[in-house]
């Protein structure tokens, strides 16, 4: 099969908006993922190492003058993580450091020819600093656990800030790429509300990007903040194993391109269950499944199976 080739004479905005949607199914499953327990407090002393799998697969819808049709998208990724709490006066915090690697395939049809893409590589690092400010204070892991028995129901508000750093493959001459050349700043706010063996949580989110000057075809590309929610409903069973169904939503995010703005806003539904358990003292695993459906007329509708692992120390 051939490299994906677009016709000479094609208008600079439909490139853009084919570059768009490949955003759109960019693997994102560390980073704009339905997330459960992220709020959920970390005794002081510990640290958190942890590696994910996953793969993930979906349909692509372009816009129609585009001419690209039956186009799909296969990406298997590893991610590593290093999760550590800390206090700030009486205050927990954390600050957690995710770097992800992607191996991605596109398949579909481009002017009736058969086209095949294919990238290796890192993707954008990501650094994130989290605190409670309503909830458990600092504590060592013993007094966390008398606290825990005590309290069986509680309140935890925080607050976060992630930046996405633009490390990842990425090739100015190409459409499609791992990272995004471009700074990712995503402020969060969250709480979650544990009674007994359930818990809930609800989680706010904007991601403004900053602009990427070095896009395809000798442009400038700015997007417009992107709006998240989601929300969990979590159960906790014996051998502290749990369960969670999420749900979340995304919309904003046009494009201006050479200052000639873009309809490409986005409006993306999200789902996912998940479920972890220990396998030692001192080690879990987590299963996950994900999908995401596009609410507007281009963009991309996938399936994601995620596995795993972490350490505490």
């Amino acid at each position: 099969m051939s490299n994906l080739k677009f016709k000479t004479n094609m208008s600079n905005i439909s490139i853009v908006k084919a570059t768009l949607i490949i955003f759109l199914i960019q693997f994102k499953s560390f980073s704009q993922d339905i997330e459960p327990r992220r709020w959920t407090s970390m005794p002081l002393g510990t640290n958190v190492i942890g590696v994910g799998y996953a793969h993930t697969f979906g349909d692509i819808e372009f816009d129609p003058v585009l001419q690209a049709e039956n186009a799909t998208v296969v990406v298997n990724s590893l991610a590593l993580q290093y999760v550590r709490p800390f206090k700030i006066g009486t205050k927990i915090a954390r600050i957690d450091a995710l770097i992800p690697y992607s191996s991605a395939r596109w398949e579909g049809l481009l002017n009736g020819v058969p086209t095949t893409v294919k990238r290796n590589g890192f993707a954008d690092p990501r650094l994130r600093f989290s605190i409670n400010f309503i909830g458990p204070k600092a504590m060592n892991p013993k007094e966390m656990q008398e606290y825990l028995k005590e309290n069986p129901t509680y309140t935890t508000v925080g607050a976060s800030l992630a930046i996405t750093f633009p490390l990842g493959q990425y090739y100015s001459d190409k459409l499609l790429n791992l990272g995004y050349n471009c700074f990712v700043f995503r402020p969060q706010v969250g709480m979650v509300h544990k009674w007994g063996k359930w818990s809930y949580e609800l989680t706010g989110s904007v991601f403004f990007y900053t602009n990427n000057n070095d896009f395809y075809n000798n442009t400038t590309k700015k997007q417009e903040p992107l709006f998240a929610m989601q929300t969990h409903l979590v159960r906790t069973f014996k051998h502290r194993i749990w369960t969670s169904l999420g749900l979340g939503y995304g919309l904003g995010g046009h494009s201006i391109v050479n200052r000639q703005p873009n309809n490409d806003e986005r409006g993306n539904f999200v789902g996912g269950v998940s479920a972890g358990m220990p396998i030692f003292k001192k080690h879990s695993i987590k299963l996950a499944y994900g999908t995401t459906l596009t609410l507007k007329d281009v963009g991309a509708n996938t399936n994601g199976f995620i596995l795993g692992w972490s350490a505490m120390f």
